[in-house]
C-alpha cells in the first residue's frame, strides 16, 4: 500500500452538495480529541461514562429480586410464571449495560449476569457454547477500544487523489477520530478488512435491495460490518445476535422470533429488514443519521445522557466525549468502513474476490425434519445446510406442521424428488413420545431426554405445567440420545390444540388497563406506550407475540399515573407514536395534566389531532415531522399525500402546508 500517514487538524464531511449534483461536497469541522496522550497515568482524562449511573445499584437489587422470583415459580412447578421473571430479568441487564457498559468492570454486576444467564441456558436448555462470545468483529471491538482509551493520534492518511467519494445521505466525516479506523484496517489489521470485504459480496446484494425497497439509505449496510463483521452467527457479550446484533427485545418488535428451536435474528434476510426499518424508524426519532446511529448501539437515555452533559447540542461529534466507549467507536468506523468498502482499490484491497452472493431456492418441509437427512435429499452437507439456514438451532426444523427451508439455488426440483422418498423411520427418528408416570414433572422428563422444558412446551402445544399419569408428551431429543424404547405414531404431529397459557401476578401498586388492539398494533408497540415489557404483556394475558383487531388487553401500570395511562387508548396510532417520540428525546411527558400530556408533541400535537378531528384539508409541518406520522395521524396513506401535493420523495420542511385527501 502506499498511504503515508500527514499530520492534519481539519475533518471533512462528504456527501450530496447544495445543488443536489453527484459531486461530492466538501465541508470542513474542526474536531478537538476527547482525550489525549500522557506518560503520566493519573493525568489522563476519564470519560464520563467510566462511572456507572447513578440507579445501578436499584436496577440490580430489582434484578436479583426477579430472580428469586423465578426460583420460587420454578420450585412452585410455575414454569410460564418462572419463564417470564427469567426473560425480565435478562431484558433489564441487557438494558443496564446498553445504559452504561461501565457495569461490566463491577464485580457484583458481573455475578449477577453470570448467575441470570446460566439460569437462562439451563431453562431454555441452552449449551454453554451456544452462549459464547462469537465472532472475529469483537476481537477487533476491543482492541480499538483499548486505544481510545489511551490516545487519539493527529495523524492522518493522505487519501488518493482518485478516490471517488460517491453521494451519501450519511455525512462521510473524515477526522482524527475515523482517521484512527482508517490506519487500522489499512495498516494494522488489514486481513480483517478483506475478510469483510469477501464476505460483502455475500449478503451486501441482497442487503442493497432491501434497504432500497425501505427507504433506507444504501450505505448503511455497512454498519452491519462493525456490528457482526458479516457474520449471520456473531454473538456478543451482552447476547446480541446475527448481522445486525439484535437483541431479543428490540429483535421482537420487529417480528423476530426467538424459540428453542429457531433464531430469527440469525436469518440474514430477515434480520437484515429489521435493521433497515430500525435505522428508519431512528431517524424519525432524531433527524440526524449519525444520532440515529449512535440510538442503534446506545439507549435512548444514554444518548439523551450524553447529550444533555455535552450542553444539549444534538450533535453526535458534540456528544462524543461523553458517549460509552463502544458507541465513541461506532459511527467512525462506520464512515472509515463505507469509504474503504465503496472505494477498495484506492485502500489497497481488491475490487473484486469472485464469491457467490447469497441466493438459495425455498422448499417446505414437515416439521421435526433431521436437518442431516434433509440435507442429504438436497445433496450437501448439513453444515452446508445450516449455513445456508443459519437461524435452525438444532438438530431438526421446528415441530411446525410446515416449515420454508433454503437449499441451493436451481436444486428445487431434484430436493422434492429425493425428498419424497425419504423414509418414515428417517422423519421420525429424533422425536419420542412419553406416557407420564405418578410422581413425574416436566423437569424430570426434560433431564432424561437431555432436552429442556422450553422445548417440550414449543413441542406440545396445550402443555400444562402439570401433567397427569398416563398423559402422552412428545420429547424432542438429539439423533445421539435416541435410545429409548417409544411409541411413535404419525398422528401424533397433528392432534393439537391452543395451549392454554397460566397467566403472571400483578406487580405491587399497580392498575389494570384494557387496551382494545388497533390496526397496526403489536405487542412491541403497546409496550412502549405503557412503558412495560412485551414479555410482561404476554405474561398478564397468557399470550404469545400474535394479536387480533379489536382483541382486549390488560396492562397494569403505576397506580400513581393511572389517570395518564387510561388516556392511550383514546388516541390515535400517530399520537401514541408521537407521545414515545418526546418520551425517546427525554421529555418527561408525566408533567402537567395527562390529557395536556397526552395532546402535545409534534405530528401527533394538539394542533394536530384538532385539524384531525375537524376534517380540515392543510397541516402546516412542524420540526421533526415525517410524512409517515403524518400519514398515520390522519388516517391516509403516504402516496395519497404525496399525490395531493405533487412531492416526489419523502422529503418535508418545518413551515411547510401540506394539503391533506379526504
Amino acid at each position: 500500500m502506499t498511504l503515508s500517514p500527514v499530520v492534519f487538524g481539519l475533518g471533512l464531511v462528504y456527501g450530496q452538495n447544495s445543488s443536489g449534483s453527484e459531486a461530492a461536497s466538501v465541508e470542513y469541522k474542526e474536531v478537538q480529541p476527547a482525550f489525549f496522550f500522557s506518560s503520566d497515568k493519573d493525568s489522563v482524562p476519564q470519560s464520563p461514562t467510566d462511572m456507572p449511573y447513578e440507579g445501578s445499584l436499584s436496577s440490580i437489587a430489582d434484578v436479583y429480586e426477579l430472580h428469586l422470583k423465578a426460583v420460587r415459580a420454578m420450585l412452585d412447578q410455575d414454569l410460564l410464571a418462572a419463564e417470564t421473571h427469567i426473560m425480565s430479568a435478562l431484558e433489564s441487564m441487557q438494558a443496564m449495560i446498553q445504559e452504561d457498559e461501565a457495569l461490566l468492570d463491577n464485580r457484583r454486576f458481573n455475578e449477577l449476569l453470570r448467575t441470570v444467564t446460566t439460569e437462562y441456558r439451563e431453562f431454555y436448555g441452552i449449551e454453554p457454547e451456544e452462549q459464547l462470545v462469537e465472532g472475529d468483529v469483537f476481537e477487533v471491538q476491543q482492541e480499538l477500544y483499548l486505544e481510545d482509551d489511551l490516545v487519539i493520534s493527529n495523524e492522518a492518511l493522505d487519501l488518493p487523489d482518485d478516490l471517488a467519494l460517491n453521494k451519501t445521505d450519511v455525512p462521510l466525516v473524515q477526522n482524527n477520530r475515523v482517521n484512527r479506523h482508517l490506519m487500522y484496517y489499512t495498516i494494522r489489521r488489514p486481513e480483517v478488512m478483506d475478510t469483510w470485504l469477501q464476505r460483502s459480496e455475500i449478503y451486501f446484494p441482497m442487503m442493497r435491495e432491501i434497504f432500497r425497497e425501505e427507504g433506507t439509505p444504501e450505505e448503511l449496510i455497512h454498519l452491519s460490518m462493525i456490528e457482526s463483521g458479516l457474520r449471520p452467527t456473531a454473538r456478543s457479550w451482552a447476547s446480541a445476535v446475527g448481522l445486525w446484533q439484535f437483541i431479543q427485545a428490540t429483535g421482537s418488535m420487529y417480528g423476530l422470533d426467538v424459540t428453542w428451536w429457531v433464531d430469527e435474528r440469525r436469518d440474514p434476510e430477515k434480520a437484515t429488514r429489521a435493521a433497515a426499518q430500525h435505522l428508519r424508524d431512528l431517524y424519525q426519532v432524531w433527524g440526524d443519521w449519525h444520532l440515529a446511529m449512535a440510538n442503534y448501539n446506545i439507549s435512548p437515555r444514554g444518548l439523551n445522557r450524553a447529550i444533555r452533559a455535552a450542553g444539549g447540542v444534538e450533535d453526535y461529534w458534540t456528544a462524543y466525549p461523553y458517549l460509552p466507549r463502544e458507541t465513541r467507536g461506532y459511527v467512525p468506523g462506520f464512515i472509515a468502513a463505507t469509504m474503504i468498502a465503496t472505494n477498495p482499490e484506492a485502500f489497497g484491497f481488491e475490487q473484486e474476490y469472485g464469491v457467490e452472493p447469497y441466493s438459495y431456492d425455498e422448499v417446505n418441509v414437515a416439521g421435526l425434519m433431521p436437518l442431516d437427512v434433509l440435507a442429504e435429499a438436497a445433496g450437501i452437507t448439513t453444515d452446508e445446510l445450516k449455513d445456508l439456514n443459519p437461524e435452525l438451532l438444532r438438530w431438526a426444523t421446528p415441530p411446525v406442521e410446515s416449515y420454508e427451508l433454503k437449499i441451493p439455488s436451481g436444486t428445487r426440483g431434484v430436493f422434492m424428488i429425493a425428498y419424497n422418498e425419504i423414509p418414515k423411520e428417517k422423519q421420525i427418528q429424533d422425536v419420542a413420545v412419553h406416557e407420564v408416570r405418578s410422581g413425574e414433572n416436566l423437569g424430570w422428563i426434560a433431564r432424561k431426554y437431555g432436552t429442556s422444558v422450553r422445548a417440550l412446551f414449543e413441542s406440545n402445544e396445550g402443555l400444562r405445567s402439570t401433567i397427569y399419569p398416563g398423559q402422552k408428551i412428545m420429547v424432542p431429543i438429539a439423533q445421539s440420545q435416541y435410545n429409548q424404547t417409544v411409541a411413535m405414531t404419525s398422528s401424533s404431529r397433528s392432534k393439537r390444540t391452543s395451549r392454554s397459557r397460566q397467566r403472571a401476578a400483578a406487580p405491587a401498586n399497580s392498575t389494570a388497563l384494557t387496551y382494545i388492539v388497533k390496526a397496526n398494533d403489536t405487542i412491541g408497540h403497546i409496550a412502549e406506550w405503557y412503558d412495560v415489557r412485551a414479555s410482561q404483556i404476554r405474561g398478564w394475558n397468557g399470550i404469545g407475540n400474535t394479536i387480533r383487531l379489536g382483541q382486549k388487553v390488560q396492562v397494569y401500570v403505576p397506580s400513581a399515573k393511572k389517570e395518564y395511562y387510561s388516556t392511550v387508548d383514546k388516541l390515535d396510532f400517530g399520537a401514541k407514536q408521537a407521545i414515545e417520540k418526546r418520551q425517546r428525546a427525554g421529555e418527561n411527558i408525566f408533567e402537567g395534566t395527562a390529557i395536556a400530556s397526552a395532546q402535545t408533541g409534534s405530528a401527533g400535537s394538539q394542533s394536530l389531532m384538532n385539524q384531525n378531528e375537524e376534517s380540515t384539508s392543510s397541516y402546516t409541518v412542524k420540526n421533526r415531522d415525517t410524512l409517515i406520522e403524518i400519514a398515520d395521524s390522519y388516517g391516509v396513506t403516504v402516496q395519497s399525500i404525496q399525490q395531493e401535493n405533487g412531492l416526489r420523495g419523502t422529503k418535508i420542511y418545518p413551515g411547510q402546508v401540506l394539503r391533506i385527501p379526504q
